[in-house]
């Protein structure tokens, strides 16, 4: 053996362990979202059989074999489809903060609707005016915090809307 071929134990094992975790994320998924991946059919079924099983060993010993499946294919296609499968998640995360920042903004500043409603076209200003006076005076009032979640949805719903237009 050259010593270029040579993989330590330690690193056998860690690689074993990722593709456990590969499958483990595999398991998670629907049915659905399974069915859009591109896998081999014996790993699929692997998959799906794991999904059926309630006992925690078997449940266990059922993942370790999708991790020994795992080995004989190229698993970055599939770790790089799940990524796809997160990754609008991530973007609605994004975009909820740049809502929330908005709202702050304008809770802070009435000029802040100006610069908004310049920046999302779409924005119904007026409404968005009513509601920040509102929330205002729930805020001094100590009131529940109704207009001023209608006013987070009001922003987040013109921020999601531009997202969704290319």
């Amino acid at each position: 053996m050259e010593e270029d071929d040579f993989i330590s134990k330690t690193r056998r094992k860690r690689e074993m362990s990722e593709l456990q975790d590969v499958g483990a994320a595999l398991v998670k998924l629907s049915a659905e979202q399974l069915a859009r991946l591109d896998i081999p059919e014996e790993l699929r079924e692997a998959v799906l059989a794991c999904k059926r099983i309630t006992k925690h060993e078997a449940a266990r010993r059922q993942r370790q074999y999708i991790g020994r499946l795992m080995r004989h294919i190229d698993a970055a296609p599939i770790v790089e489809q799940l990524s796809a499968l997160e990754a609008p998640s991530r973007k609605q995360t994004a975009l909820f903060h740049v809502a929330e920042k908005w709202r702050d903004d304008i809770l802070r500043d009435d000029d802040a609707i100006a610069r908004f409603a310049a920046e999302f076209t779409a924005a119904n200003v007026p409404r968005l005016k009513a509601l920040a006076g509102a929330a205002r005076e729930e805020k001094s009032a100590g009131r529940a915090p109704k207009h001023l979640r209608e006013l987070f949805h009001a922003i987040n719903n013109t921020v999601q809307e531009r997202a969704r237009k290319p």
